[in-house]
């Protein structure tokens, strides 16, 4: 296959895009600028809240295509392209069996905002960093006037081995991702990245065979299937590390940017 041909770039943030610290290289928005150059369309996907993805992405925010809450919510440029809402009868049914959940910290995550009911500021310091739209409640279950794309629930040492066993029952009906190392995701049953970058894909009438994909976590899986050019990162879960066509160095050596380089520098040849 031919990189030249790539129309399409879709990267995870978090472990993919972002380095350890949060950030998002000088050199990626240098190679951005590029890259529209030669027609070829950026959209970052994530767990994180829209809000903090076009944080992260200010300068070029209303350029890019941003699919958020784990593909709950997408936008394409500044138009909404996906609305994945959960129905507000689940979200109150279950609150009360993830607080049995010992040390998770429940996040409901909302088109306004996200909703807490913790006080533990140590907590509320890290989710800030996702989170930055948020608000404070005695009671989850008591959430009104808000569409609702995700319940995200928090386990400071693993998520995977802490929560998901306890909700692992709930996939018949539900989209349960585990997003990170501290992270699982409760979405609407049809709620997945690889679902909203579909989407992304027939508006734009982009193939698979143009789509380049970089992800390191279990929610990414569904959207690495949908491009032939899908890259793993070298800190990326074994399951990523399997599906993935390809690999390519972590988030901290900056991985997607040597794989953008090479993609531009393809087009460049070809003309």
């Amino acid at each position: 296959m031919d990189l030249s041909n790539i129309k399409l770039v879709v990267t995870d943030m978090d472990g993919t895009l972002l380095n350890s610290k949060g950030k998002v290289s000088n050199k990626f928005f240098d190679l951005h600028e590029q890259m529209q150059k030669q027609d070829i369309h950026f959209v970052a996907a994530s767990g994180r809240q829209f809000f903090s993805i076009s944080e992260k992405l200010h300068a070029i925010k209303n350029e890019i295509s941003i699919i958020a809450e784990n593909g709950g919510f997408a936008k394409y440029k500044n138009n909404n392209l996906v609305f994945n809402a959960l129905d507000e009868n689940v979200i109150k049914n279950i609150i009360p069996v993830l607080r049995e959940i010992k040390d998770t910290y429940i996040v409901l995550c909302g088109e306004k905002g996200a909703y807490i009911e913790t006080e533990n500021q140590d907590f509320i310091t890290m989710f800030q960093e996702f989170y930055p739209e948020y608000f404070y409640l005695n009671d989850l279950q008591k959430v009104e006037n808000d569409a609702f794309f995700k319940i995200a629930l928090y386990h400071n040492k693993n998520s995977e081995k802490y929560i998901y066993p306890s909700i692992k029952h709930l996939e018949k009906d539900l989209q349960i991702q585990v997003s990170g190392e501290h992270w699982v995701d409760i979405s609407h049953y049809n709620a997945n990245k690889g679902t909203a970058l579909k989407v992304l894909q027939n508006k734009l009438n982009i193939t698979k065979d143009e789509t380049m994909v970089f992800g390191d976590y279990n929610n990414d899986l569904e959207m690495l299937n949908l491009a032939y050019f899908s890259y793993a990162m070298e800190n990326a879960h074994p399951n990523i590390k399997k599906a993935a066509r390809f690999q390519t160095k972590s988030n901290d050596e900056e991985g997607v940017e040597l794989v953008l380089q090479d993609l531009l520098l393809a087009k460049a040849n070809k003309r």
